[in-house]
């Protein structure tokens, strides 16, 4: 569970990044000098892979899963078999 919450805010921090990006691009078009909108992309960038590596290390320990263990696929024959 606190892998996905780590997940979830830094895909919030990824958003909340570009957003802030797009704010400056409108904001810093007068000043050719303003570096605000290239320290928005280097934020957005390390989230970004922080995130690609939370993901892939979820992955690799097994703590998230692809496939068919969804809730909306319903119980699967080895949970029906158990008895769960």
């Amino acid at each position: 569970m606190l892998l996905k919450t780590i997940i979830l805010i830094l895909l919030i921090g990824v958003v909340a990044s570009l957003m802030t990006g797009l704010v400056f691009l409108f904001k810093d078009s007068e000043q050719p000098k303003s570096r605000r909108l290239l320290h928005a992309l280097g934020v957005r960038i390390t989230l970004a892979a922080l995130l690609l590596g939370t993901i892939f290390y979820g992955f690799y320990t097994g703590q998230l899963r692809m496939g068919t263990n969804a809730p909306w696929h319903g119980p699967t024959t080895e949970a029906i078999s158990t008895g769960q």
